[in-house]
């Protein structure tokens, strides 16, 4: 029954995609029933060929290694703060654990390592492979293929570095294309953060997350061309495109890698810092109000009433679906990181082992307001031509972004 109830909200959220269409009738009909078919195929052949899934469990003891590592470093500069033995008794287990000195810094370590294995070149082949399957199997251009394919494994706006020099050629929709793809993943450099704030959340996290950045490539071309087509005149061909050198040597990509984590790692700190308190500061507020069937009226609680259908849509039950609706409304308003924070301290019959699942994907992504502003940015001083395409479409990229990853819940939602 519950898995009937997903594949009803799959084919509402495509069809709602396809509704908000700036143009519904240029809808390219056999590329997006390829996409379509691309984005089922591979969330079954990952999720239920038991070989497929052995392998991706063997990343929960990378991310454990990558965890020991960074704890490794923080105890050395930090000491006892940083994760090292206390010198005095804890009276209170998990009170001596703090966030900015002993998890956020994982992300430092994982831009080291990500640039190390750019210079190294041992992810470009594997971006490169994912490009081509997406280009062949959906007809999209290099430049677009090549972005996607990078956002597996980067953000949304290093991975369109790599086709900076293409990005005043392509059409409005192709635009479109690779923002969608930016807010529908998460970056490698938090992978590892947030599969270990869920270690105790959901099994075999760490896998998961990977499975979702793969699934989510190909649901964001399907999701992008039915909002924002691309007409085949306007198409561009750019041929087969290459990616550059990040670094001249293995010293250079240490030090590059470095100074990119320390950014991210201070931006990530002062946003959830602010956040954190404008949420309170906003509840606070609210206490101006009644109480509502017996509970205060807080900002979680007026986000999940707005987003519960869409999460019963995904196949969550409509008792579990306003605990899920205030996840999904916390990670589109503040960030996913936030949401996975209050995700991991749900109590435990708060959602159900598959609700969990079914909203570990939804939350997948990017799109929120506070990214909005990083890829406008971004993008616009990669290519400052196209600004005026850039804002115009960031409001739908948000939607885009946001509509992926609830059909990746509601996919998972029909095969689990």
């Amino acid at each position: 029954m519950l898995q009937m109830q997903s594949a009803f909200g799959a084919a509402v959220l495509i069809a709602f995609a396809w509704a908000i269409s700036e143009n519904r009738y240029a809808v390219r009909v056999k590329s997006a029933g390829a996409a379509l078919i691309v984005t089922l195929v591979t969330a079954v052949v990952l999720l239920k060929v038991p070989q497929i899934a052995f392998a991706f469990e063997g990343l929960a003891r990378g991310v454990d290694a990558v965890s020991a590592a960074t704890r490794a470093g923080t105890s050395f500069v930090f000491g006892y703060i940083g994760g090292g033995a206390p010198p005095f008794d804890v009276k209170s287990p998990g009170s001596d654990f703090v966030l900015a000195f002993q998890a956020l810094p994982i992300v430092l370590v994982m831009s080291v390592l990500t640039t190390l294995f750019f210079h190294w070149r041992i992810l470009p082949p594997i971006v490169r492979g994912f490009s081509w399957a997406l280009e062949r199997s959906m007809g999209v251009s290099g430049a677009v293929g090549l972005s996607t394919a990078a956002n597996i494994f980067l953000g949304m706006v290093e991975a369109p570095l790599f086709i900076k020099p293409y990005l005043n050629r392509l059409s409005r929709g192709e635009l479109f294309m690779v923002m969608t793809g930016g807010m529908a993943g998460i970056a490698g450099t938090v992978f590892v953060l947030y599969a270990t704030i869920l270690r105790d959340v959901i099994p075999d996290v760490a896998g998961h997350m990977m499975i979702a950045a793969l699934v989510g490539a190909p649901a964001a071309l399907l999701i992008s061309q039915l909002m924002v087509p691309v007409k085949p005149e306007e198409a561009t061909d750019l041929g087969k495109v290459e990616i550059g050198r990040v670094a001249d040597n293995t010293m250079d990509a240490i030090v590059r890698g470095t100074a990119a984590g320390v950014e991210l790692l201070i931006s990530i700190t002062a946003m959830l810092l602010v956040l954190v308190a404008l949420v309170h500061l906003a509840n606070a507020c609210l206490t101006v109000l009644p109480d509502l069937f017996g509970a205060p009226v807080t900002l979680q609680r007026m986000l999940g009433w707005v987003m519960a259908p869409v999460c019963w849509l995904m196949g969550i039950p409509w008792s579990q679906a306003v605990t899920a609706g205030s996840l999904m409304g916390i990670k589109t308003v503040l960030n996913e990181f936030i949401a996975y924070i209050a995700f991991a301290k749900l109590p435990a019959d708060a959602l159900d082992p598959r609700a969990r699942l079914i909203m570990l994907y939804a939350m997948c992504g990017f799109a929120n307001f506070g990214s909005l502003g990083i890829m406008i940015g971004g993008l616009s001083v990669m290519a400052p031509e196209r600004r005026a395409d850039i804002i115009s479409l960031g409001a739908k990229s948000i939607l885009s972004g946001t509509l992926t990853t609830c059909l990746m819940g509601a996919i998972v939602g029909v095969v689990s």
